[in-house]
């Protein structure tokens, strides 16, 4: 089921006519990622699958999980924010329960490279997998 930011997302991509200007939607969301602590960009903190670097970290506060990534890749920034608004700041069921319904339903499959389609879909698996250690933690 798609939940209601999904469907924003959707809508969103909807307005556009073509996938130029998606993907230029794409790249400045992107710019609006939360910078990362330079600090937090070591090689532990580095996703394994991805073409681009990209760091990424959590925290678990009050039943909550938030996610902070970033990448040296414009569009693979961009990326992080689509999955960012979709996972951060959920609960570990939440987050294991919720299928990135917004990839396909965008057409985002269909469009990326394959080695970026790689790095979405392991971005994703990392942070179910997150989440689901915090479920049998709870």
């Amino acid at each position: 089921m798609t939940d209601i930011l999904q469907t924003e997302i959707i809508e969103t991509f909807d307005m556009f006519d073509d996938w130029l200007e998606k993907y230029q939607y794409i790249i400045d969301l992107g710019k609006q990622l939360e910078p990362m602590d330079e600090e937090l960009k070591v090689d532990t903190n580095i996703l394994q699958g991805c073409q681009s670097q990209v760091w990424l970290v959590h925290n678990y506060e009050n039943g909550v999980l938030n996610f902070q990534a970033n990448s040296d890749a414009a569009i693979v920034s961009g990326l992080i924010h689509l999955v960012m608004t979709i996972y951060s700041g959920k609960n570990p069921q939440t987050i294991v329960d919720t299928e990135p319904d917004f990839i396909a339903k965008i057409g985002l499959s269909a469009h990326l490279s394959s080695t970026r389609s790689n790095g979405l879909n392991a971005m994703i698996e990392k942070i179910k997998s997150t989440a689901q250690t915090y479920i049998k933690t709870q």
